[in-house]
């Protein structure tokens, strides 16, 4: 009896696991869910190949364009004038910026003159005598010398005896003297030269003035200069005459200039050329920071898009067939957020933003903006 019921369990037991191993291999037949295929929206524009200027973005200070360091070439007391010598103060051409004390120098130079007349008066005589075709013309010299004024030319002498004689009693010397002491007494006032003002003031009235010594800086504040650097690959590109436009860091101001000068080399350190752009504008100081926009060429037929859409082989995404493909493009010029390409053929569609993970072939659908009304 106990075999019998052993021999029914041991059957029953084998008859359960063929059961349960033909439902394990059962599950494993069983037909698995088809993955849907992803499609990605993406954003596109349809290229239309124009006219691309090629913009160089620079920046740099401005300086006036004309400027003058003010320094002394003679020594003495500063006297007051009729203006203060102080930064802001405005002068117009030719009106005195500094007046140094010249009593005492121009009274050796009065004494030079003064010399110089009483050499003349001293030949007449001997004019008359041996020189009378000639006599007339000192004499009228000699009336019209006058001590307050700068001293005359000296008449034209017309014959060699004529000059040997006015040469040998030292008369050419003495007046060149005189001369050369008059212009060094109008070094004792210094005049504007152009119609500006004054933005540094190093003397004060009464300050004892040396020679070689600076004064202060004088500058025409209705033009202005600024310089900037250029790569040497576009320096052929860029013409004098040039428009530029300008704006401040706030963008609260925008101007307009022209490109004024181009350095004639090459600075061996930075690899770039010096440009100067020239700018008018009564808003502006001298000492500014703006930024320019040059503009150094026009490229035709050509397209700009974001440099992040720009693969490492020049190639971009273009949508065939809602599949993503890419064709081979060439480069122009890259600034620091776009670039200039040619070779894009009219009509062909292609990313306007970056995908992620974007491949040739990738399915994609273009995105169209809802409208409502």
């Amino acid at each position: 009896m106990r075999k019998l019921i052993l021999s029914i369990l041991g059957v029953v037991i084998i008859a359960a696991s063929i059961y349960f191993a033909f439902k394990i291999v059962g599950s494993k037949n069983k037909i698995r869910p088809v993955p849907l295929k992803v499609v990605k929206t993406v954003f596109v524009d349809t290229v239309k190949n124009t006219t691309i200027p090629i913009v160089i973005p620079a920046n740099g200070r401005l300086k006036a364009k004309r400027r003058v360091e003010l320094f002394s070439e003679v020594q003495g007391v500063f006297n007051s004038g009729a203006m203060l010598f102080k930064p802001g103060q405005v002068y117009k051409r030719g009106q005195t910026l500094i007046r140094i004390n010249s009593s005492e120098y121009y009274a050796s130079v009065q004494s030079a003159k003064s010399n110089l007349y009483n050499t003349i008066a001293a030949i007449m005589p001997d004019l008359r005598l041996d020189f009378p075709e000639v006599f007339l013309k000192w004499q009228t010299y000699l009336n019209n010398f006058d001590l307050t004024k700068s001293t005359p030319e000296l008449p034209k002498m017309t014959s060699e005896k004529e000059n040997y004689f006015i040469t040998g009693r030292g008369i050419v010397s003495s007046y060149y003297n005189v001369k050369n002491l008059e212009q060094r007494l109008s070094k004792y006032n210094i005049s504007a030269p152009f119609n500006g003002i004054l933005t540094q003031a190093l003397v004060t009235e009464g300050t004892l003035i040396r020679n070689g010594q600076k004064l202060g800086e004088f500058i025409d504040p209705s033009i202005y200069e600024m310089e900037v650097a250029i790569s040497k690959s576009y320096v052929s590109l860029l013409k004098v005459g040039e428009k530029v436009n300008l704006s401040n860091l706030e963008k609260t101001g925008t101007y307009s200039g022209t490109v004024s000068r181009i350095n004639g080399s090459i600075d061996p350190t930075t690899q770039t050329v010096t440009a100067y752009i020239e700018v008018k504008n009564d808003a502006l100081k001298e000492g500014m920071y703006l930024e320019a926009q040059v503009n150094v060429k026009q490229e035709d037929n050509a397209i700009e898009i974001n440099r992040n859409l720009l693969l490492e082989n020049n190639e971009i995404f273009v949508v065939r067939d809602s599949l993503l493909d890419v064709i081979p493009v060439k480069p122009i010029y890259f600034s620091d957020t776009k670039v200039v390409l040619k070779d894009v053929p009219d009509g062909a569609i292609i990313l306007s933003r970056p995908l992620q993970g974007a491949f040739v072939g990738l399915l994609v659908k273009k995105y169209t903006e809802n409208k409502s009304n």
